[in-house]
């Protein structure tokens, strides 16, 4: 039994931990949905949606196919590390026969088992099912952590296409200033110097959109090698992300993720398997012990005697045992589990504070940011938007300069992609809360990951 709060193991009586069900759920794969599997199979179509792309991800991605496939060897050595080594058999022929009273011995069949300690062999098992349960953790850390780096650039891509879609909005006001500028020149209330400022700042805009352009063929890129495809698979732009934050604090956070992040149960499951590994050095102790039987092929080649059995077969049965002499190495055996076990206990407390402190951080983070675009939405923007709007106002009626309005033109250009930017800061420290806590907090009692079994602790001496 494992208690969550301690950290400790129970010893109770308890059947093998070694369950099927663990390893069938370790080896079977992940389904796509059947509109996903056909639009794959066939062409490479964009994905219509983030669930779509984590689907897909979950199935294509090599890092987890990898993971996945460690973790299916590593049940298959459950299956054979209690079990007993192969039996040796053995056949003599002597060149020159051995002469007996019996007759001529030319041959002899022998058949040995050595047979370890039977509880060594159990708690080798026992330890190879808590590596093979860490190893299935590491898969469902693996998997959170390539879900939220999709997430991640699939907000960026959110966030350059709303900078691209800002700078064209932009350039179109632009145009008309030029345009209107071009109308006051002929009207010889201006000069040329303001269609020449427009234009450089049009240019500005263009080499802006060329680097943007290029940055999110390199967010496709990246979102593709994580779903495990072709790099030039195309991937549509998001036009729309959530703002909101939701009610989290801390405590809960952190109380969730002692219990559902794999890392943290990865760690935990270490500290069993080198318990284990203890009880595997103490029983090192123990003799191993081989038996074996051995059959003489005797010829009938003497005469009669009622003294011996003429041209009778002999038989023997024997048994060896190992004789664990040097105390001092057996003692450092065990002192080498020993420190390996309180090194993963040690690891346990330094992967939950990793933790602890990374959900402080991005609680901070979401909160900024969501402070940050409520700000940009409710305040910066509306003032930024209406002093554009007065200067354009004031330029029909040459009551300000030209370049004060292209000023105007920038400080809504800032604004906009800062008040995008923000969003996707939001949506990026949530994605990697979700990644922290080990489960999505929006769909937690579909996606928790499996708990980890039940424990078997060794029983002490």
């Amino acid at each position: 039994m494992y208690v969550a709060d301690s950290g400790e193991l129970l010893a109770e009586d308890a059947d093998s931990v070694r369950l099927v069900q663990y390893e069938q759920l370790a080896t079977s794969e992940i389904s796509l949905p059947m509109e996903a599997q056909g639009r794959y199979d066939n062409q490479p179509l964009p994905a219509e949606s983030l669930t779509e792309l984590e689907s897909i991800t979950a199935v294509q991605n090599p890092a987890l196919r990898r993971l996945q496939q460690e973790t299916a060897a590593t049940w298959a050595k459950v299956r054979y590390v209690d079990k007993l080594p192969d039996p040796t058999l053995g056949a003599n022929v002597f060149g020159h026969p051995i002469e007996t009273a019996a007759g001529s011995q030319r041959a002899n069949l022998s058949v040995m088992q050595m047979i370890p300690w039977l509880e060594r062999l159990d708690a080798q098992a026992q330890q190879a099912c808590y590596d093979a349960w860490t190893l299935q953790q590491m898969h469902a850390a693996e998997k959170l952590k390539v879900i939220g780096d999709l997430r991640v650039h699939w907000y960026k891509l959110y966030v350059l296409g709303k900078q691209i879609e800002i700078n064209e909005a932009n350039q179109t006001l632009l145009k008309s200033l030029i345009e209107a500028a071009n109308a006051r020149i002929a009207a010889g209330s201006a000069g040329s110097g303001d269609v020449l400022l427009g234009t450089l700042e049009l240019s500005r805009l263009d080499e802006r959109l060329v680097m943007l352009r290029q940055q999110v063929e390199s967010t496709v890129a990246e979102i593709n090698r994580l779903a495990g495809r072709p790099p030039q698979t195309p991937v549509s732009i998001p036009t729309t992300l959530a703002s909101e934050l939701p009610d989290w604090n801390y405590e809960m956070l952190c109380g969730i993720a002692r219990v559902q992040q794999p890392a943290i149960a990865a760690a935990r499951l270490r500290t069993h398997a080198s318990r284990w590994g203890i009880e595997v050095a103490r029983l090192k102790r123990r003799p191993d012990v081989s038996v074996g039987a051995a059959w003489y092929f005797i010829d009938n080649n003497r005469p009669g005697t009622p003294i011996v059995d003429v041209g009778q077969d002999a038989w023997s049965v024997g048994a060896q045992v190992s004789v664990p002499l040097s105390a001092a190495k057996y003692d450092a055996i065990r002192d080498e589990a020993t420190w390996k076990h309180m090194a993963t206990q040690s690891a346990v407390q330094d992967v939950e504070q990793q933790f602890d402190a990374l959900l402080r951080d991005l609680l901070a983070q979401a909160r900024a940011a969501h402070e940050t675009a409520t700000l940009y939405h409710d305040t910066i923007l509306p003032q930024s938007r209406q002093t554009l709007d007065a200067d354009v106002q004031a330029l029909a009626n040459n009551t300000v300069e030209f370049d004060r309005v292209i000023q105007d033109v920038r400080n809504v250009l800032t604004l906009e992609v800062g008040y995008h930017e923000s969003i996707g800061r939001l949506a990026t420290s949530l994605a990697r809360i979700r990644q922290a806590v080990g489960v999505d907090l929006s769909l937690m009692s579909s996606t928790a990951p499996t708990p980890f079994p039940p424990a078997d602790e060794p029983v002490a001496d």
